[in-house]
Parts: C-alpha cells; sequence; structure tokens
C-alpha cells in the first residue's frame, strides 16, 4: 500500500456524508454513497470551484455549486453542461477500520 495514504477511518463518514482531505497538495473530496466509499478531486473542470459543498443530486452526481456543472461521483464523467471535461477519480480501499486513497501523483 506505499502509494496509498491514509485518510481516515470508516466510522468518520456516516451515508450521504462527505469530507475533504490533502493528498500531496491535492484536496479531495471524499464521499459516502450507500455505503461505498469514493475519492474525487475537489475541483469543477469548468471553471476551478470547489465541488465538496455542492448538491449530491441523483444519487452519485454531485453539483458545482458555482454554475450547476454536474459530475458522477462514481466515475468522474461530466454529466451536465456546462462542464464537459471529467474530474479525477481515485481508488479508494479499506484496512480493517482505516480509509486510504490513492495518491495522485
Amino acid at each position: 500500500m506505499n502509494d496509498y495514504v491514509k485518510v481516515g477511518s470508516v466510522g468518520e463518514l456516516q451515508l450521504g456524508q462527505s469530507k475533504i482531505v490533502e493528498v500531496e497538495d491535492v484536496r479531495i473530496a471524499i464521499f459516502n454513497l450507500d455505503g461505498e466509499l469514493y475519492a474525487i478531486e475537489d475541483v469543477c473542470t469548468h471553471d476551478g470551484a470547489p465541488l465538496y459543498n455542492g448538491d449530491i443530486v441523483e444519487g452519485c452526481q454531485i453539483e458545482c455549486p458555482r454554475h450547476g456543472a454536474r459530475f458522477n461521483i462514481k466515475t468522474g464523467a461530466a454529466v451536465r453542461m456546462p462542464a464537459f471535461v471529467p474530474i479525477e477519480t481515485y481508488e479508494v480501499r479499506i484496512e480493517g477500520e482505516d480509509v486510504f486513497v490513492k495518491a495522485p501523483f
């Protein structure tokens, strides 16, 4: 697991919750969707806005609070304009109660 970074514990994120961590100077938002953890880079590819405080809609989409672009949290795909470039996603691993995210670099 040398390319994974510990970012917290399983109990920190209840269903529907999210949190921000920083890994190698990259802000990463971690989401608990239906008991599964997902990690995305916390930046809208449309204008650089943070996504962390956007609304989760349609189950697995994060809506940018500035202009309403939407991204699939699970895949990173841009699913609504004005964004068309996907966001970065990062693999999440759970070992015991510890949560690890694959380092961005």
